[in-house]
């Protein structure tokens, strides 16, 4: 166990390593500037919680963080999906950058606070649900003794992660001073929706109970909305 334990460890420390060097190269360098203040506090809101979260689950489920960890998607749909998200993200992180070299956004500062906020608040949402949902990956799969969780936020929506991850997603243009940026980051929340239509049909088809499941708890991600 303490061997496995120690290359988990070592698979987070390369994947966090990667992570920041990501953020560098698409955020300060189209901004050609390390002044780039809003994309500092972005980067201390996406890290700080996220370094307190693995923390948090390293020592009661790494289990969890191998299953995240895993990103080869098996499903041709979500191949797709996955695709296209990845390169909306990358112009999304690219255009701040320019739009802080070039002035083309005049965002206030208590704008770029609260969109900090929802980004802290998305992440929240997030870790409620892993914490409350062992079985989640970041892959589309079922696993043999895999149990539908009907607790926590799993209670109000299907997908809380997805919930999530969308409040995120939309926040981060303006959190890092951008409304150019909103048009690629727009088409996120579209995508997964498509991923989770395909995800709810492996579902419905592999997973004991979760017709049952759907049928009592009838919205997907938002509240009395779908």
């Amino acid at each position: 166990m303490n061997k496995n334990l120690s290359a988990l460890k070592k698979k987070i420390i390369i994947r966090l390593a990667m992570f920041l060097i990501f953020l560098g190269i698409f955020l300060f360098l189209p901004a050609g500037s390390f002044k780039f203040w809003e994309a500092w506090i972005y980067c201390m809101i996406l890290l700080l919680p996220m370094t307190f979260v693995v923390i948090y689950f390293l020592k009661r489920a790494p289990e969890l963080l191998e299953r995240r960890l895993k990103l080869k998607e098996k499903e041709k749909e979500q191949k797709v999906i996955i695709r296209l998200s990845t390169a909306i993200f990358l112009i999304g992180f690219i255009i701040p950058g320019l739009d802080y070299r070039f002035n083309w956004s005049e965002v206030p500062v208590y704008f770029v606070i609260v969109a900090d906020v929802f980004v802290l608040l998305g992440y929240l949402i997030v870790f409620l649900a892993l914490k409350e949902n062992m079985y989640a990956s970041h892959i589309i799969e079922v696993d043999k003794d895999q149990k539908v969780i009907s607790t926590g936020p799993y209670a109000m929506v299907r997908h809380p992660m997805y919930s999530g991850s969308i409040l995120i997603y939309l926040s981060t243009p303006i959190a890092l001073g951008s409304f150019w940026a909103l048009i690629p980051f727009l088409l996120l929340p579209i995508l997964i929706v498509f991923r989770i239509l395909n995800e709810e049909k492996i579902l419905l088809k592999e997973l004991p109970g979760y017709n049952e499941y759907c049928q009592k708890t009838r919205y997907r991600l938002i509240p009395y909305v779908w």
